[in-house]
């Protein structure tokens, strides 16, 4: 059926919201405080990082546009935590900020379905009382009202926002934009609990002012990886350009304890709730005071300008103390401040509110996603964008905490709700081996393609990436090496050598050895190594897998087929845990349980899942205040088909 999507917002999640919803056949009509804003990054001009690159490359796997747009514009590149193991790498790329805008709004004109406007949305329309209240529309600031199937809203740190700095009080959005005023309001009229929440933004210096000589230089990786999977690092290499690491020092703390008072943060004019990871520097001396130095790195905002960001540096104090604070770390000394520091505080809603599709449970058709959910991040927001513009245009997609990262984001949010900026880490994934950020297309690929945002060139692709990656694991399962062949290998290598024939799946298992030490031994040559006691009874060799995919792809899926080999044991153990996970995850509670029924559960549970309303059994048993033996006794309960008026037991047994 053809719908008509609103969306409100043109940040990082609504750009991915009305994309997501056009490519799959919806009209739809993005409005934007400012259109030449769309897609800007208002803090650091970058894209991924720890945990945040897992995030991107799943938005990619799923068929959204964050991961190429940063792939076209980055300016420097590298994979953070790569000493680590490969749960825990992270892609992180510095973008040139203005060409990001103008590429995803180039993309956005592009998309024949999206029509743009640039208007201030004041007002949200419905039909319908209680849980029966549906949308219907959206009035702009000149009073037009335009109807829709569903709203997006996506309206990010600019609800009721004020910027301050010191004693000044500003209030718009960032980066000096204009702020939403009113819908606010009406988003409160709905039912919606607002809270509100703040985060800030360093001070931007001119290039000419900073003295790179007395910093670290930063250099981005020599061998590219993209976020896209469908990028060939050799078609986006280009001419990197440095970041810079300086430190704050013990004179830098003082000159912030003796004006502490003057910051915003602890004037008393701001009372929001800030990042806990993201602290500014303020919270930085006050919370860490036995630390002698912290990291401030330099970076550059663009080709075609000279503003550098100051990361680790964001704060709330007064003007002439941030430039006497700047001045006093080691390259910063003549710095020109272009733009000062700033805090920012909005309006965001409680997102326990909101169903796993990021749809509002007593509202039908209206959906939310990115800041104002209470997360923090481009990437988060864009997570959240893509995913409810799915849902909006009528497929259902709900991904679960054993799927990706976007799963969890999502099932924290709605199901634990969020005191303060919710930022993804690794940490926050049971599965985290499972989740690694280079297998996301072979974890997530099948919904976007099902969902109708992979084309069938790509999917056809991923299904030979796929096929090549089996067959290539399969193979090496059925090769045994002598001592002859390997140990001249693994003397090189330092590995202890071999006294009978060996595995080659084992001889990767080793943590000093991998699958490119063992790659040159194909099939076809080691036929005629007599001493060699290698198998060539099967035909599934590598290079008749891969010969018809490109080279990047080929990289690939020897990249897998190192990993699924190496890390096999461990991998297996998380799949045995996720399937436990999921038959909770199967077990679905109807929304019309009136649980102060529901005899033996505590009244702390009976009052969590009356609020919350749980959509199965393993979301209920994430809920705080929920016991292993309420569980228990919500499985008796479901299992005796109580719930149920007729025909009660089967639908859950």
């Amino acid at each position: 059926m053809n719908k008509h999507i609103i969306v409100i917002g043109g940040g990082h999640a609504g750009c991915e919201a009305a994309l997501a919803a056009a490519r799959m056949g919806q009209r739809v009509t993005l409005f934007a405080l400012n259109l030449d804003s769309l897609a800007m990054m208002p803090c650091n001009p970058c894209i991924g990082g720890s945990a945040k690159g897992h995030l991107v490359r799943e938005i990619d796997a799923l068929g959204g546009q964050m991961g190429k747009a940063i792939d076209a514009n980055f300016i420097q590149s590298r994979m953070l935590n790569a000493s680590k193991g490969p749960a825990v790498y992270s892609l992180r790329a510095q973008a040139d900020k203005k060409q990001y805008m103008t590429y995803m709004k180039q993309v956005l004109e592009q998309q024949p379905l999206i029509s743009l406007r640039e208007a201030e949305i004041v007002d949200i329309l419905t039909t319908g009382q209680g849980n029966q209240a549906a949308i219907t529309g959206v009035v702009s600031e000149s009073g037009q009202i335009i109807q829709a199937d569903a709203v997006v809203v996506c309206t990010g740190t600019y609800l009721n926002a004020r910027c301050l700095y010191g004693e000044t009080v500003n209030h718009n959005g960032p980066n000096g934009q204009r702020a939403a005023t009113a819908l606010s309001d009406a988003i409160a009229r709905l039912g919606f609990s607002l809270q509100r929440f703040k985060t800030g933004t360093p001070a931007r210096v001119h290039r000419r002012s900073v003295d790179f000589t007395k910093m670290a230089v930063q250099h981005g990786d020599a061998k590219l990886v993209p976020f896209s999977f469908e990028s060939d690092p050799r078609v986006l290499a280009r001419e990197q350009v440095p970041c810079y690491l300086t430190y704050t020092n013990p004179i830098t703390h003082e000159i912030i304890r003796g004006s502490i008072h003057r910051s915003s943060m602890y004037s008393g004019l701001i009372d929001a709730t800030g990042t806990r990871y993201c602290p500014s520097i303020e919270d930085k001396i006050v919370r860490f005071a036995d630390k002698e130095r912290h990291q401030v790195f330099i970076e550059p905002e663009g080709l075609d300008t000279q503003e550098m960001y100051v990361q680790g540096m964001s704060s709330a104090l007064p003007e002439d103390v941030q430039v006497e604070v700047y001045r006093s770390i080691p390259g910063l000394e003549r710095c020109e401040i272009m733009r000062p520091a700033y805090a920012i505080e909005y309006d965001c809603i409680d997102p326990t509110m909101l169903d796993l599709r990021l749809e509002a449970k007593h509202i039908s058709g209206l959906f939310f996603a990115g800041q104002i959910n209470g997360s923090s991040g481009y990437e988060e927001a864009a997570a959240q964008g893509l995913v409810a513009g799915v849902n909006a245009a009528g497929c259902e997609m709900v991904i679960d905490r054993a799927q990706g990262y976007i799963g969890v984001l999502i099932d924290d949010l709605v199901t634990k709700g969020t005191n303060e900026p919710y930022r993804m880490m690794t940490s926050r994934a049971e599965y985290r081996l499972l989740l690694r950020q280079d297998n996301a297309d072979l974890r997530l690929t099948e919904l976007g393609y099902a969902a109708g945002l992979i084309s069938e060139d790509r999917f056809r692709l991923f299904t030979q990436k796929k096929d090549a990656i089996t067959a290539e694991i399969r193979r090496l399962s059925k090769i045994t090496i002598s001592p002859n062949t390997a140990n001249p290998i693994l003397a090189q290598k330092g590995s202890t050598p071999l006294t009978s024939g060996s595995k080659i799946v084992d001889l990767i298992k080793r943590p000093e050895l991998n699958y490119w030490d063992f790659a040159a031994l194909s099939v076809t040559n080691a036929a005629t190594d007599t001493d060699a006691n290698i198998d060539t009874s099967t035909g599934d060799i590598s290079e008749e897998c891969t010969q018809a995919l490109p080279e990047y792809v080929q990289e690939a899926v020897k990249e897998q087929v190192n990993i699924q080999i190496k890390y096999e044991g461990y991998i297996s153990m998380q799949l045995t845990q996720a399937a436990a996970f999921r038959k909770m995850e199967e077990k679905p509670l109807p929304t019309n349980i009136d649980y102060n029924q529901i005899s033996g559960l505590r009244l702390e549970a009976r009052q969590k899942l009356s609020k919350l309303r749980p959509a199965n059994l393993g979301q209920a048993s994430r809920i705080t205040g929920v016991s292993p033996a309420d569980l228990s006794i919500l499985l008796v309960y479901l299992k005796a088909g109580e719930h149920l008026t007729s025909s009660p037991t089967a639908a859950y047994n």
